[in-house]
């Protein structure tokens, strides 16, 4: 049996001991120290050396120190626009017309003549009914005096009076029916369609002529529930319409009930319109503004999601630990967001923030405020 590889294998054994059992010891007898003096360093060099290997471990980010600041908030809407009154006037007696048509987009005052109508025989039956009216009130005369004397039953002057009330009335209808021949304009407005051609025959609920008043005139939009509560009466309110004019206006109505298909609540805007240069029916993008709150305006690029898919944003906690925080987005503008949902002041982590998760340490260098 050779004795030489079993020594070699001895030797290369106890190499490794010492190299990786009695390292500290090895190194110590190496500087010429002996395990004793080894094993009395100082503990506030030990102490420091941990301090420095737990600042190593920490990861290094970006963050931006935020201050939240108040700003007003709007709920913006797609609507269009509507004239304050649109009525479509029409006859209420049977006749041709004979009065000239106005034409569409005529002004015209309240109480201007829309459409006239033929008599016909109307007068004549004004007249018979005055008549009628006459002989019953003279008989009636009669049958009082009669009656008074006693040479008249109660039932002879009961039938006069009804007589008397029944030519009264015939003469009231009649007038009425001469009255519904002059069809007038019920407010200052606008013709929106020509009046009823002359000689064409108007039947009671035939249109005779379509007004629009647009010297104020109303945006008509629909809030979604969610931000309902965010619109009260009397809030100030602007519009872009698709023509590019800006308006202001502000807001009379709002709806008490949802509708039932898309669960929105119809909001009204009252704007002036003195020149007319706001038709009716244009689209208008709306914006209503409500109560301001405390936002942070960060980069976009700070958004993150954490581990339920919740969005937010990573913050340096006080003991340099992050903390995520869920947050809102209010606004959305070209050099950044406005966020609810954070303290007053936060040290927003805005490069790295992909890269740590809740209670990391991290060592936070900081830039200036972008807001």
């Amino acid at each position: 049996m050779r004795i030489v590889p079993i020594l070699t294998a001895v030797a290369v054994t106890a190499s490794l001991y010492l190299v990786v059992i009695e390292r500290d010891d090895l190194m110590a007898f190496a500087r010429g120290e002996s395990a004793s003096d080894a094993g009395q360093a100082d503990p506030a060099a030990a102490g420091g050396q941990q301090t420095a290997q737990a600042e190593e471990s920490r990861v290094g980010v970006v963050a931006l120190r935020s201050k939240a600041r108040t700003i007003g908030n709007a709920v913006i809407l797609r609507g269009q626009t509507q004239a304050i009154r649109q009525v479509e006037v029409r006859a209420e007696t049977t006749s041709t017309v004979i009065s000239e048509p106005l034409r569409k987009g005529a002004h015209v005052k309240k109480g201007d003549l829309l459409c006239e109508l033929d008599p016909g025989t109307r007068p004549a039956t004004l007249l018979q009914a005055q008549a009628q009216l006459k002989e019953a009130e003279i008989n009636l005369t009669a049958s009082s005096k009669l009656s008074e004397g006693g040479y008249a039953s109660e039932t002879r002057l009961a039938s006069s009076e009804a007589a008397q009330r029944s030519a009264q009335a015939a003469v009231a209808a009649a007038e009425r029916e001469i009255a519904l021949l002059k069809i007038t304009a019920p407010f200052d407005g606008l013709l929106e369609s020509d009046t009823a051609e002359l000689g064409s025959l108007l039947q009671p609920g035939s249109l005779c002529g379509t007004v629009i008043q647009l010297n104020t005139i109303k945006l008509v939009g629909y809030v979604p529930e969610a931000e309902v509560n965010k619109v009260s009466l009397g809030a100030t309110a602007g519009a872009k319409l698709s023509t590019g004019q800006q308006v202001q206006g502000e807001v009379t109505f709002l709806s008490r009930s949802a509708d039932p298909t898309t669960r929105t609540f119809e909001v009204e805007i009252t704007v002036p319109n003195p020149d007319l240069s706001i038709r009716d029916g244009q689209t208008a993008d709306i914006a209503i503004s409500s109560a301001g709150s405390l936002a942070h305006k960060l980069p976009q690029s700070a958004l993150t999601l954490n581990n339920e898919g919740q969005l937010g944003v990573r913050v340096v906690g006080a003991d340099s630990t992050v903390v995520f925080y869920p947050v809102q987005l209010l606004r959305d503008e070209a050099d950044g967001v406005w966020l609810s949902g954070l303290p007053e002041t936060a040290d927003v982590i805005v490069v790295g923030q992909d890269f740590v998760t809740e209670g990391v340490a991290v060592a936070a260098t900081y830039r200036e405020t972008e807001q």
